[in-house]
């Protein structure tokens, strides 16, 4: 798990006027829209008694702890304490950690990070979303296991042979051709030409009735922090998938997925595509849930890898260049502290605010310690 990195917290349609609790990397956050509509996350967790802002109310733009009855504004600050005389001022210590939001993509993103603005990794794209040549349903997928495996699940092609053998995978076939890993800064790709098995039902029409369908065109992807992403070029159509695969905490991931498509646009469709992607998920899932270690280890030469594995070599290779930067979290010790202290995600107004860097009651989330020499890469 990464701070300083844009994280897609929830689907926009979920978010509303009243707070809700919104549980993400191990840390517990408050969510909502203020009064022009535009949404807010911040630290569940007012400063005063420990009190959950999620079960609070907004008030204009504050949100209000239903503890003690304080005003927090949208930058986290405490501007109201209701116990207090007339003529009594809020202290400066009186105030959370209230995250950089924006809205995009169907989804509510917050900056998880204390970085200034001109030095934040850019928001993830996603290419075609404003495509009006696409049908877009959305869903959502929990696993048993790690957030990196799941992603690493994604990016990996040589498991559909066996895994979804019957479903898109052809375990008569498995061998997979030499290609060139794509990658800049945050994001990995790679273009490959799978043999399918012969689809049946619906989906047989896909391949438009060719009982022997010729290698179709892929590319899966990655985005940091937690995005993978699937595109495939099929006679029909065009589908594009985006799956943010989100950590609640070391062992829990929920998948909000998006499905784009150019074929079968009715919604008579949609529920067919909704059982597709349920049934390839459910298959991973068996897989994955089972994987030793659960986490991915931070050694590269911990696993034997083959050229099939290129992708998940580069997508280990740019995590470490995040962990050597100090960007990693610490959520076992965080677990372990929880009982008789709160940690949280630094936000940007502790660096930009030097004198009230250290007023938080709250502890910073710890960075994972690394070897002397950092991660191998």
């Amino acid at each position: 798990m990464f701070k300083n990195f844009w994280w897609p917290l929830e689907f926009s349609h979920v978010v509303g006027d009243k707070p809700a609790r919104l549980r993400a990397l191990g840390q517990d956050f408050v969510i909502y829209r203020k009064s022009g509509g535009a949404p807010q996350v911040m630290s569940d967790l007012c400063i005063h008694r420990g009190g959950a802002l999620s079960g609070g109310w907004t008030k204009g733009d504050c949100i209000v702890c239903p503890y003690h009855g304080w005003e927090y504004k949208e930058d986290g600050e405490c501007v109201r304490i209701p116990a207090n005389l007339p003529g009594v001022a809020v202290p400066k210590r009186a105030r959370v950690d209230a995250y950089p939001t924006q809205e995009k993509y169907g989804f509510v993103w917050a900056f998880l990070g204390d970085l200034p603005e001109n030095e934040r990794p850019p928001m993830p794209v996603f290419p075609d979303f404003d495509d009006a040549d696409y049908k877009i349903i959305t869903g959502e997928f929990k696993w048993d296991a790690n957030y990196e495996r799941v992603c690493e699940n994604a990016l990996d092609a040589a498991h559909a042979a066996f895994v979804h053998g019957g479903v898109f995978g052809n375990p008569d076939e498995p061998e997979i051709e030499d290609f060139e890993v794509e990658q800049d800064d945050y994001s990995v790709k790679a273009t490959l030409y799978l043999k399918a098995t012969p689809s049946k039902g619906l989906w047989s029409r896909v391949f438009a009735g060719n009982k022997t369908p010729q290698p179709t065109k892929t590319v899966p992807g990655f985005m940091m922090p937690c995005i993978t992403t699937l595109a495939v070029d099929m006679p029909l159509g065009r589908m594009r998938l985006f799956d943010v695969n989100l950590p609640i905490d070391e062992n829990t991931t929920l998948t909000k997925w998006v499905s784009f498509r150019t074929f079968f646009k009715g919604r008579w469709a949609d529920g067919d595509t909704r059982k597709r992607v349920q049934r390839i998920f459910d298959q991973d899932h068996v897989i994955v849930s089972g994987q030793r270690p659960e986490l991915v280890p931070f050694d590269l030469n911990a696993e034997l890898h083959v050229r099939s594995d290129a992708m998940q070599i580069a997508y280990r290779k740019m995590r470490d260049r995040f962990l050597k930067m100090g960007w990693g979290i610490d959520s076992h010790r965080i677990e372990i502290d929880r009982e008789r202290k709160f940690t949280v995600i630094p936000s940007p107004a502790r660096r930009a605010s030097p004198e009230l860097a250290n007023a938080w009651v709250m502890k910073e989330a710890p960075t994972i310690q690394t070897m002397p020499d950092g991660p191998a890469s």
